[in-house]
């Protein structure tokens, strides 16, 4: 694998004005770390990496890179693009495996991070490194949020999110599980024991329903909960399944599906086209995914859905449905058709607002409407990606610390 990645980096023009960065949404310095890693500092080119972007391993893996660097390369114009992605995940591995980070001397300074996905690991590394006492508080057993209860193992391994869970506690970062803010105590207890700051990073974790009739059905589930722990449904997911969705959870609820073993898999469509990345709606096709589009579902029954046959303008929006709807089989039906903020913790907050989409409401520097909390990730923007969470993180930790210091001294 090695020869082949010094090869593809050896693709690299290294332009004088990188579209690939432009394409990237945490504009990575690509040309940099390549010809870094080129002259031989894999050290310095995985510093490149993880200084600018923490979960650098994770995102070489999940990002869509075909929207984003890999497809703004100048050498896609007229042939193939530069693998940027495989580079990337060669060095941050490796890095990954040797780190050692410095960090400030103790401050003393509580910080709490309310949740550990892509936008909590990022925030909490970062405080932990400017010498912050940082405490984690995560709703779940263990770390990750969608990283390890949202993206299958498949196509992220457990492993990685365990790599980061020993880092945090090599920081000093106290890890909290199974711990809902908002249940047991709130912001107000976490202020009154000390915490200087607080960091909200809960998600999108709720998903979104049809509501229309049978939704209930006890053959009816919600594809977030069903990627949490797809094996609890093993005994009952039968031998076909209606995926509802066309985004990156209905690709990776289908493709676990058929891994399970389940022999038919439809993924229906409202419009008549996907919101999944091509990769991941190719993957899912050839692994036997049949797509079914310009189906709109109206109601659920013990033997399938029934759907009407919808039309679309030219920009894909549906303009009308039929009038007579006709019934779909199925053992099992999954919704994926978007998630939700985890706002338990915005509506029981005294003086933090929230906009009509249940998201809460910030300032460009992260800072929520209640002085000393912040916010960042899904919270704030709804279920985006893992790159432009950790890029938000990584401002409102900086803002963070700047906040904290400007506190006067006890």
């Amino acid at each position: 694998m090695a020869h082949n990645v010094i090869a593809e980096a050896k693709r690299c023009l290294n332009c004088k004005k990188p579209l690939c960065r432009t394409g990237c949404p945490i504009n990575t310095d690509i040309p940099g770390f390549i010809s870094t890693f080129l002259k031989g500092d894999i050290d310095e080119a995985g510093r490149i990496l993880f200084d600018n972007n923490p979960l650098s391993v994770v995102c070489s893996i999940v990002c869509n890179h075909g929207n984003q660097c890999q497809g703004h390369c100048v050498r896609g114009i007229k042939g193939e693009p530069v693998e940027i992605s495989t580079i990337e995940n060669f060095i941050s591995e490796r890095y990954l495996d040797s780190l050692e980070l410095t960090k400030a001397p103790d401050n003393g300074i509580k910080v709490a991070v309310v949740g550990s996905g892509p936008a909590g690991i990022t925030i909490s590394i970062k405080l932990a490194q400017l010498g912050y006492d940082v405490t984690v508080f995560e709703s779940k057993a263990d770390i990750g949020g969608v990283l390890r209860f949202g993206i299958p193992e498949f196509r992220l391994p457990k492993s990685i999110i365990d790599r980061y869970k020993s880092l945090m506690l090599h920081l000093g970062i106290k890890l909290k599980f199974n711990v809902t803010i908002g249940k047991a105590f709130g912001l107000e207890e976490l202020f009154r024991d000390g915490f200087k700051a607080i960091s909200i990073g809960t998600g999108v974790t709720w998903p979104i329903a049809l509501n229309i009739k049978g939704e209930t059905l006890g053959h009816v589930h919600y594809g977030v909960h069903f990627l949490e722990n797809p094996e609890s449904y093993r005994s009952q997911i039968g031998k076909s399944v209606i995926v509802i969705g066309a985004g990156n959870v209905a690709m990776d609820v289908a493709r676990t599906a058929l891994r399970m073993g389940v022999k038919d898999v439809k993924v229906t469509v409202r419009s008549d086209r996907y919101t999944a990345s091509k990769e991941e709606k190719e993957y899912a096709e050839i692994e036997g995914a049949e797509f079914i589009f310009n189906k709109a579902p109206v109601e659920i029954t013990d033997e399938g859905v029934w759907f009407k046959d919808t039309v679309c303008d030219e920009n894909h929006r549906v303009i009308s449905t039929s009038e007579e709807a006709h019934l779909m089989k199925c053992d099992t039906v999954m919704i994926c058709v978007s998630q939700r903020p985890s706002n338990m913790i915005l509506t029981q907050t005294k003086g933090l607002e929230i906009n009509e989409r249940g998201l809460a409401k910030i300032s460009e520097n992260g800072e929520t409407t209640r002085e000393g909390v912040f916010a960042s990730g899904d919270v704030v923007k709804g279920a985006k990606t893992v790159v432009e969470a950790v890029e938000q993180s990584k401002r409102v930790a900086f803002a963070m610390h700047k906040y904290l210091q400007s506190l006067p001294k006890d």
